[in-house]
């Protein structure tokens, strides 16, 4: 059975973070960095307006010569950010993220944002599922031949 969502949220908690608009990019930067994470939501209110990570700010901010304590992320900020339910399965993801060449999904459940995950998510969910039927299929072989 295929891996969802949901099962990640339960297994690495709900915890995302988030900033406003008018945060400057330093402050978002300053909070990437305190809970060693590479991107933030950007919220108006209850609603998601964007997404602000480490790559946006290496384009946006770095490369074109803007001053982060001066910059409002709203201004910089990936709007229209594609999002996932809960009842996604991890293949999904796989595949928004490598179609779409994005490293985060925010998990949206009845209009509201209850989590993140990121590639390294995803990619971790793939390997226990692979480990798993390695583990499966090793048990079935050594049990099959002795007797």
């Amino acid at each position: 059975m295929a891996a969802t969502v949901q099962q990640i949220l339960q297994s690495k908690g709900n915890a995302s973070y988030s900033v406003t608009p008018d945060t400057t990019v330093l402050q978002a930067l300053v909070l990437m960095a305190e809970r060693n994470v590479s991107a933030v939501l950007v919220m108006e209110g209850e609603q998601l307006a964007g997404i602000f990570t480490e790559r946006d700010y290496a384009r946006k901010v770095v490369l074109k010569g803007l001053a982060s304590k001066d910059t409002k992320v709203g201004s910089l900020m990936t709007p229209n950010v594609l999002t996932v339910s809960p009842n996604h399965t991890i293949d999904d993801c796989m595949c928004i993220i490598t179609n779409n060449h994005v490293r985060h999904l925010p998990v949206v459940d009845h209009g509201k944002v209850i989590g993140l995950i990121s590639i390294g998510d995803a990619v971790k969910s793939v390997m226990e599922q692979q480990q798993a039927t390695i583990d499966q299929l090793s048990g079935y072989i050594s049990g099959g031949m002795t007797t």
